[in-house]
């Protein structure tokens, strides 16, 4: 089987459609989101609507709980409490019920799967090779999926490196053969890439083959900048597209 996942999209459409017509053109059998799909971006209703399109893992990231109301936006920097506040309403609320029922971890065909890792599923970080360590000592999956960092990640354990885990970043059809060792990977952010690199990121997951494969694909950045200024929200969310950071 073959599985497109995607994370982070945070409202940016322009990325979304032209990450989903990448996946499209893939031809895989399912894709799953990892969530935050609202957030930092302009459009989080029609950002919405897609991934319940084309998405059949849906997963409430820490963005999209806060716009829901589960959450608060305490220890959100000031850009980000200002623009999930305006999400919060835009959002109808049939879409904030809807964001309610997702969970923000699951497992499928013994895969885990979460947003921010399985032992805390919507806000720890998996950047730190103290964290990876253990989280990769005790999970009960041999591969875990996980995004919130933004960042096109993997993680293994290595005792001879500091931490005793080994974390990579990764680029543009990067390939790992993921054997019977335990992995933790991350695709990367759809909607705000960290890395330096702007366009969307995803990865693809062969059951079969067991590899993944990451991937990135541009979009119109300019168009998602133009959005996000029209909408009111801070510049430094519309400059930051650009540069990938």
């Amino acid at each position: 089987m073959r599985v497109a996942v995607l994370s982070d999209i945070h409202g940016n459409l322009e990325a979304l459609q032209a990450t989903l017509a990448a996946i499209d053109a893939a031809g895989v059998d399912e894709t799953w989101c990892l969530g935050d799909v609202v957030g930092y971006g302009a459009r989080p209703s029609a950002c919405l609507a897609l991934v319940r399109e084309h998405c059949s893992v849906r997963l409430a990231g820490n963005h999209d709980l806060v716009a829901s109301g589960v959450s608060s936006a305490e220890g959100f920097s000031r850009s980000a409490r200002i623009a999930i506040s305006w999400t919060a309403q835009q959002l109808s609320d049939a879409e904030r019920e809807e964001i309610r029922q997702w969970p923000s971890a699951t497992q499928l065909r013994g895969i885990g799967l979460a947003h921010g890792s399985m032992r805390d599923p919507a806000w720890e970080y998996v950047v730190e090779p103290g964290v990876a360590r253990t989280l990769l000592e005790d999970q009960i999956q041999q591969v875990v999926l996980v995004g919130h960092s933004h960042l096109a990640l993997s993680w293994r354990l290595d005792p001879e490196v500091l931490g005793g885990a080994a974390g990579v970043l990764r680029g543009d059809g990067d390939v790992v053969e993921f054997g019977e060792r335990s992995w933790i990977f991350n695709p990367g952010s759809v909607g705000q890439p960290r890395d330096r690199d702007p366009r969307a990121a995803w990865l693809e997951l062969d059951t079969d083959a067991r590899t993944v494969t990451w991937h990135r694909t541009p979009y119109d950045i300019a168009s998602a900048q133009a959005a996000i200024r029209g909408a009111g929200l801070p510049d430094p969310l519309a400059d930051r597209l650009g540069a990938g950071l």
